[in-house]
């Protein structure tokens, strides 16, 4: 079976292939070709991956080039994980929305706006070649925003593209963990879109043991999101929050937080990554990521007094290359498993159209994935839900027909904008950031 991962020289590329390594069951992957835009990149990935096969007998074959086409041309699954612009274009994202008072978040807020607008465009492009080059292709989304950009690539695709995260099922495994139960004989109950989604239950032969974790004070600030949102906060919502939402339930402490901060983490992960780059090795990779993942949301965590991350709460990460490998199987060898995948609506969630890609638990086997019907949100759940997507729509709008009115629409309408005079000034700042957005100046 072959592979294709886009983006094939980006950093995180080693931990998918090493969950190939792992994997030695019948129908494997045997034949993975990497794509990149940067040739430099690609060379240093390639070698890491070469270092890190050592001594593994039956592991995958590794081909790079940068023609996407030769890339796409006989591949049964597709990894899409690019990054338009690089982290050079996540720190200037981060930038420009701070200089505005307001969040930049590669995902969430304005900077997840402005990568959307540089992003769909490429993913929009990459699913056409899909398209018509392997049709019969399936195409895993890493590359965010997750849900955006799925849904962009869903418009040429339709179900065979599938977007993953890891964030919900990190949340689903630390909670299990709490409750002495195995993550994997418990039912998740999650729902939203892609980092903005509820965790509402967690049912263990039958039994919700969420209420038991929300009554007891010990547990419930025993894990991350405990001590991210406080245990009062997580009893008030009856729910536990994705820890994305710490962005929007404790705005205006995390902008303060990151204004105040020495470096932004697009700055900061920019300059790790460049000193990875000069000298590539297993080793170094290996040392640079678990530096990655021990800082991650650091600044949320100094804005609601959380501390370090938890040696606990790193191991129960979700690991995106664990979800797309599951995923993976499910579809090629018809083993049938159930995942938190972003996925079109159908008639999941009654407040959005069929055609909105939302986050929810799916059964998957080799015709796809299938959301599960779950319980109506929240009023206030809802609302943001649908305000979110209606963003969602008009970066849509915008990168598909260089809309500047729906770009700035789309920021003014964001709940993390206070100001259509904001939004403005936030556009005019991205498309001086990145000359791909000066189509946007009409």
């Amino acid at each position: 079976m072959r592979l294709t991962i886009l983006g094939g020289g980006g950093f995180r590329v080693p931990l998918v292939y090493g969950a190939l390594l792992g994997d030695h069951a019948p129908g494997r992957v045997t034949e993975v070709t990497l794509h990149d835009i940067d040739g430099d990149r690609l060379k240093a990935i390639t070698g890491v991956l070469a270092q890190q096969a050592t001594g593994v007998l039956d592991a995958p074959a590794v081909h790079a080039t940068t023609d996407l086409d030769e890339a796409l041309r006989g591949a049964d699954f597709v990894f899409s994980a690019i990054r338009v612009g690089g982290l050079a274009g996540r720190a200037a994202d981060e930038r420009v929305a701070l200089e505005e008072g307001v969040l930049g978040q590669e995902t969430v807020g304005a900077g997840g706006i402005a990568y959307g607008l540089r992003t769909v465009p490429v993913a929009t492009h990459i699913a056409r070649r899909v398209a018509a080059v392997a049709p019969d292709a399936w195409v895993i989304n890493f590359t965010n925003p997750a849900g955006l950009v799925t849904e962009a690539m869903s418009r040429h695709l339709g179900d065979r593209v599938i977007g993953i995260c890891d964030s919900p099922v990190g949340l689903g495994r630390r909670v299990a963990r709490v409750l002495g139960a195995d993550p994997g004989e418990a039912w998740i109950d999650y729902v939203g879109l892609n980092h903005l989604g509820w965790l509402r239950g967690l049912r263990v032969n039958g039994r919700d043991e969420l209420p038991r974790l929300l009554a007891d004070e010990h547990l419930l600030g025993s894990f991350e999101e405990g001590r991210l949102f406080g245990t009062d906060w997580l009893r008030s919502l009856g729910a536990i929050p994705n820890e994305y939402l710490h962005y929007y339930y404790f705005n205006r402490e995390t902008v303060r937080a990151y204004r105040e901060a020495e470096r932004t983490r697009g700055a900061f992960l920019a300059d790790q990554q460049s000193a990875f780059y000069a000298d590539p090795s297993y080793a170094s990779w290996d040392r640079t990521r678990a530096e990655r993942e021990a800082t991650y949301m650091a600044d949320n965590r100094e804005a609601a007094g959380a501390g370090e991350r938890d040696e606990a709460d790193l191991e129960e990460s979700g690991g995106y290359e664990k979800v797309a490998l599951a995923l993976m199987r499910a579809i090629a060898r018809d083993e049938r498993a159930t995942l938190i995948l972003n996925v079109r609506n159908r008639h999941v969630l009654s407040a959005l159209d069929a055609d909105a890609v939302i986050e929810v638990p799916c059964l998957v086997d080799a015709n796809g994935a299938h959301p599960v019907a779950v319980d109506p949100l929240p009023d206030h759940a809802a609302g943001l839900v649908t305000s979110v997507k209606a963003v969602e729509r008009e970066v849509l709008t915008a990168a598909t027909t260089a809309s500047r009115a729906a770009a700035v629409k789309a920021f003014a309408l964001h709940p993390l904008v206070d100001s259509v005079g904001v939004a403005r000034r936030l556009l005019d700042g991205y498309v001086s950031a990145h000359p791909e957005l000066a189509r946007l100046r009409a």
